[in-house]
């Protein structure tokens, strides 16, 4: 079995345990192979393995946050299709973020760099539509992070409360915050 087929079942792991939560015995069982294996399609360990997620991640975000945040429609029907596929990422809030999940652990400091990318990326392709709607570039940026904090820490809050609610109102209601004096430009 080639190697990709196993990363949605790392994805989920590390999403749900990170990377100190989740043992080796874990992910064997759970890929159905055995750690001689796993150590032919990931030779770099635990390591390697959230690096592939987060790739697997990064490019399930290119398909369904960013190509659709470039495309010309108005910003608002931007901002809605990128909170709805953020949506169906976390399962309503019913699921946690793996960039979080690697925020914490003894391992944080191996994985901030990628992190402190995927979060970046986000924000400024946030940004670019509001720039392009005629915010200017500090309003358009602090809007965009806003936005970011809403979407993880709703989601965190969610989690926390047991109260899925909490992250639907807050993601369903950042198009338009984002949008909030804008004109109709794109």
């Amino acid at each position: 079995m080639a190697r990709e087929t196993h990363l949605p079942v790392l994805f989920q792991l590390f999403r749900q345990y990170g990377y100190d939560g989740v043992s080796l015995s874990q992910i064997a069982n759970k890929t159905e192979l055995g750690k001689a294996s796993l150590y032919h399609h990931f030779p770099g360990g635990k390591a390697e393995m959230v690096t592939a997620a987060l790739a697997y991640r990064g490019l399930w975000v290119e398909e369904n946050v960013f190509l659709p945040l470039r495309a010309d429609r108005p910003a608002l029907a931007r901002f809605q299709q990128m909170c709805d596929r953020l949506s169906e990422l976390y399962q309503s809030g019913q699921s946690p973020c793996l960039l979080a999940a690697l925020t914490t652990g003894a391992k944080r400091d191996v994985f901030q760099a990628q992190v402190k990318e995927h979060l970046q990326r986000l924000t400024g392709a946030i940004a670019e539509v509001l720039l392009a709607s005629g915010l200017d570039p500090q309003a358009a940026r602090q809007r965009a992070e806003e936005a970011v904090v809403a979407i993880q820490g709703s989601l965190i809050l969610a989690r926390g409360l047991d109260d899925f609610t909490v992250f639907e109102r807050a993601i369903a209601s950042v198009p338009e915050r984002l949008c909030a004096g804008l004109d109709s430009k794109p």
